[in-house]
């Protein structure tokens, strides 16, 4: 599929499919703190279309993240049915969230990319600071969620946090996060899309 038609089927699907899911979510409170970051990346991606394209490939691991955080709001990521894979792995936690981590790591990517296409460094410091890029964002969505669980107070609050009890719960979604960044940039070191 041509780099203009690919971007642009994803933002439609991607639009049809938020709207879908925005419709009588499981907590409207929780809803509205789960889209904020969605929203902002999606313009984001939409403003900056002109100034900059990114790959397919990276178009794809971003959209990933987009359609699964917007399902994750939907539900609350604790409530996802997600039940057939926590029965595979063995596990009574929803894992939905977890991996909801590691895809985002696949914005590691698009970061390489973008540095590397624009000349800002060299390819080991695209990947290192990629990297850490991801890190930075996990930490800080995790200080996000802590202090709006505070705030926000009651179910909504804990909803948000989602650590479903897991006193380790920001540590293991940074991990994650973090092993998504490597995966995302192992395959960008294969595929070299900035090239």
């Amino acid at each position: 599929m041509k780099l203009k038609s690919y971007p642009l089927s994803l933002a439609v699907l991607f639009f049809v499919v938020f709207i879908w899911l925005g419709i009588q979510p499981t907590q409207r409170a929780v809803w509205i703190a789960e889209v904020i970051p969605i929203i902002s990346v999606f313009l984001l991606l939409v403003f900056t279309y002109k100034h900059f394209k990114f790959s397919n490939v990276a178009y794809t691991f971003m959209a990933m993240w987009l359609f699964w955080h917007t399902l994750g709001a939907h539900y609350t990521f604790a409530k996802v049915p997600f039940d057939f894979i926590n029965n595979l792995l063995g596990s009574e936690r929803n894992q939905f969230d977890r991996i909801g981590h590691f895809i985002i790591g696949f914005y590691a990517y698009p970061m390489a990319e973008w540095l590397l296409r624009k000349k800002h460094c060299g390819k080991n410091l695209a990947l290192i600071f990629s990297l850490f890029f991801i890190m930075s964002i996990a930490a800080a969505y995790e200080i996000i969620e802590w202090q709006y669980a505070v705030i926000e107070g009651g179910e909504a609050g804990l909803e948000f946090l989602g650590s479903q009890g897991d006193i380790w719960d920001a540590q293991k979604d940074m991990f994650a996060d973090t092993l998504g960044a490597i995966t995302s940039l192992a395959v960008f070191l294969f595929i070299r899309t900035d090239r």
